[in-house]
């Protein structure tokens, strides 16, 4: 979401555009997060479950913790849009909006990262499912963080002679 006018651009056509592309952004991610919501409901009633570690426990209650949450956060704008409508505050629907969206992308990375820990773990033991945690949590940080924010900053900064 950029904050900024384009030439001929009104405040309020900038602010219809910003709350399009959040809500293209919202398509991808809420899909995916209510399909890993949808598949980790289903595991407790698996016979097999009753035999996991306390381990595989820890991390399948993170992931589903996270994941409902980031289902809850990622549809969260499409509620306050409800709330919002015709009551000429497009302006607070697309910062809170894209607050929200960020929180709910950092709980959908915990829920993925956790379920990178049940799913070694379950495969491979305990300590690969820790392996395999902290490998996906620095892939996150690395690719929705570092990266945007870098690229952000090499985009801004004023270009030299």
């Amino acid at each position: 979401m950029d904050g900024y006018q384009r030439e001929g651009e009104t405040k309020a056509q900038r602010l219809d555009r910003n709350w399009d592309e959040l809500l293209q952004e919202l398509r991808v991610t809420q899909t995916g997060v209510q399909i890993l919501t949808g598949f980790l409901l289903t595991l407790p009633i698996q016979p097999a479950f009753r035999d996991i570690t306390h381990f595989e426990r820890s991390a399948y209650v993170v992931a589903i913790s996270a994941s409902i949450l980031a289902t809850c956060l990622l549809i969260t704008p499409v509620a306050v849009h409800r709330w919002l409508f015709r009551q000429q505050r497009k302006e607070t629907l697309v910062s809170i909006a894209h607050h929200v969206s960020v929180i709910g992308l950092a709980t959908l990375a915990a829920a993925v990262v956790s379920v990178m820990a049940l799913t070694f773990a379950l495969v491979l033991g305990q300590r690969a499912g820790v392996v395999a945690a902290l490998v996906g949590a620095v892939l996150f940080v690395a690719a929705w963080v570092v990266f945007p924010l870098g690229l952000r900053h090499r985009l801004t900064r004023p270009k030299g002679p």
